[in-house]
């Protein structure tokens, strides 16, 4: 069953998922994407939006259609760890939010795990089918 290449197109589909319904949501609400870009310190706001936009969408396509997957397995990791480093700065978090912030945080980084083992496989999966 792990070798199916429907398993291989679900779960690819599965681990961008988030990235897809994220770059929708922030393309239909353009101004809430800048006003969230600002909130966590990035400027200009519009230019940031704009990025994750493109990376959202482009490099979800990429993996989803198992082209060039190291590149936008590669983007959408980039992406996440900045990510992580605005949005899930739990270290200097009050301490009643800092347990959630340390979570969210910990699961981005298995997320990149993720992203990483997509574009190792990859290559793999395509010789084996």
């Amino acid at each position: 069953m792990l070798s199916s290449p429907l398993l291989w197109h679900a779960a690819r589909l599965a681990l961008v998922s988030a990235y897809l319904l994220g770059g929708v949501v922030k393309l239909a609400d353009f101004a809430g994407a800048v006003a969230e870009q600002e909130a966590f310190g990035l400027h200009p706001g519009w230019l940031w939006a704009t990025l994750a936009i493109a990376v959202e969408l482009g490099g979800s396509a990429l993996v989803i259609a198992d082209r060039l997957v190291w590149l936008g397995a590669g983007a959408l990791g980039v992406l996440t760890f900045v990510a992580m480093l605005t949005a899930n700065a739990f270290w200097a978090a009050p301490a009643a939010s800092r347990w959630m912030l340390t979570n969210a945080f910990f699961e981005h980084l298995g997320l990149i795990a993720g992203l990483v083992l997509v574009a190792i496989l990859s290559p793999r999966m395509r010789l084996t089918s």
